[in-house]
């Protein structure tokens, strides 16, 4: 079973808010309320798709931890990374990240790069900057 952004980033921030000493339940509320920051990179690197996809898992995996499995379209040809990265102040806000990488044609591959970050009353644009901080990352 697949797990929304929204249902991620509130858990986060819920458990971010317990670990504050705050009511988990209650910030978990309140997280659902709050505006999402998202934005989406796509690029095309030139590394065949096993490549591609190592090179993902390699860049995102330094950036966050795993979220749910790796999802594998049954011909082979897309594949779903997913983790949550730190981003924001001092990277305390979570953000996650998925990276659909797609084959493109011999020795290239495609990437669509999201991510998603919720927004408090001070605009962090969390989302935006990690998505452009991995495609660099990933361009390299």
């Amino acid at each position: 079973m697949d797990t929304g952004e929204d249902e991620i980033l509130a858990e986060e921030l819920a458990a971010l808010g317990a670990m504050g000493g705050g009511s988990r339940r209650l910030t978990r509320l309140v997280a659902t309320l709050l505006r999402k920051n998202v934005h989406e990179i796509d690029l095309v690197i030139p590394l065949p798709f096993e490549d591609a996809v190592t090179r993902v898992i390699h860049v995102c995996g330094r950036a966050g931890r795993p979220v749910g499995p790796m999802h594998v379209e049954p011909d082979g040809d897309r594949q779903t990374i997913r983790v949550v990265a730190g981003g924001g102040m001092g990277g305390m806000n979570p953000v996650v990240v998925t990276a659909l990488v797609t084959r493109e044609g011999v020795g290239l591959s495609k990437i669509r790069l999201r991510a998603a970050a919720k927004e408090g009353l001070i605009k962090q644009r969390a989302g935006e900057k990690t998505a452009a901080r991995l495609a660099t990352s990933l361009s390299m």
